[in-house]
């Protein structure tokens, strides 16, 4: 597939913001005098590393995965607003989207004035690659995929993400924001075969760092340089940047540990919820949440929070009435859930 005709007229014409780092970069000592920089040393007076070279380097390692496939951004938010500004000719293009699923992609759309193209996914949640093929025509640029989903929980089947990618002259996005805790395989190894997929992971679920905002997206070459051209020169902050660095190699120890106990702490939650006379159903997840259908999910949430539990209420999802969607926190946490919902 030839990307570059994927991508906006004007993209593809912009010549890129070009910064004093773009210009010279080197490890050696030298006076910097080219960025109109504060000269005090407070640890921040000099502008970060435009390509956050020394983070790739760490996450390359991490994920086997060539720096050359990687963008970082300030969250997954940033990537997913980049692919619209790259990809979408706002009042002419459109994108699909499954229906429920994570709600920026809806707001990205907005705000570029791009239309989006809702397909109900279809009972416990599955996915109708058939339904989303066909919804898609000649201004139909992307087409995201939430996998495992959010907020319903549950992992599409593999076959059918092939399907789409195989199928569609398009852009696939995969947000694997979960990918984690499911047993379901990443997709970032098919970035060599797949020249139109872009596979988007984040920092914030399983290896806890939300605070930070650190997005990561994986694609072939030629589309991270789209990435790097539209994006801020600075997208990452020095302190992002640092800390990221050193919590990476504090918490890859780590994290098959925290991801396995989360795992176990999830099913014990789903049996010890399933014995709930409040309770209807409890959706399949492949997350670090639950998405529990109640009889009574307002008088369920106000009890929660009456006793210090803030869950989500996505009852106005499409097919999920009556929904709420409980994070899995601690074991103790959980068990003053369970303690809750007793009373009920």
């Amino acid at each position: 597939m030839n990307i570059n005709q994927l991508v906006r007229p004007n993209i593809r014409a912009m010549r890129p913001y070009s910064s004093a780092r773009d210009e010279y970069q080197s490890t050696d000592k030298v006076t910097l005098l080219d960025a109109n920089e504060n000269p005090y040393n407070t640890e921040y007076n000099r502008y970060p590393d435009p390509y956050q070279n020394l983070l790739k380097y760490k996450i390359s390692e991490v994920k086997n995965i060539d720096k050359e496939n990687i963008f970082l951004g300030n969250g997954s938010d940033e990537a997913i607003d980049l692919i619209f500004r790259i990809f979408c000719e706002p009042t002419i293009d459109n994108v699909v989207i499954p229906d429920p699923t994570y709600g920026m992609y809806e707001v990205a759309a907005a705000i570029q004035n791009i239309e989006v193209k809702r397909i109900p996914l279809g009972t416990n949640f599955t996915l109708s690659t058939k339904e989303i093929l066909e919804a898609t025509d000649s201004r139909t640029k992307v087409i995201f995929i939430c996998n495992p989903n959010n907020p319903t929980g549950n992992a599409f089947d593999e076959y059918d993400i092939f399907q789409l990618l195989e199928n569609f002259n398009g852009v696939v996005v995969i947000d694997e924001a979960y990918i984690d805790f499911s047993e379901s395989k990443s997709l970032i190894n098919r970035i060599k075969d797949d020249n139109n997929l872009i596979v988007l992971q984040t920092f914030s679920k399983a290896w806890g760092l939300a605070g930070l905002r650190l997005g990561v997206a994986f694609s072939n070459p030629e589309i991270i340089q789209l990435f790097n051209k539209v994006k801020a020169p600075y997208n990452l902050s020095s302190t992002t940047q640092k800390q990221a660095c050193k919590l990476i190699d504090r918490k890859k120890d780590i994290l098959n540990k925290e991801v396995k106990e989360l795992i176990e702490n999830r099913k014990s939650m789903i049996q010890k919820l399933q014995k709930l006379a409040v309770i209807d159903k409890i959706y399949q997840s492949e997350t670090n949440f639950l998405l529990v259908k109640f009889k009574n999910h307002q008088e369920a949430y106000n009890q929660l929070k009456i006793n210090g539990l803030i869950v989500r209420d996505r009852s106005t999802a499409l097919n999920c009435n009556g929904c709420l969607r409980i994070t899995i926190g601690t074991q103790e946490e959980n068990e003053k859930v369970l303690k809750t919902l007793e009373t009920l």
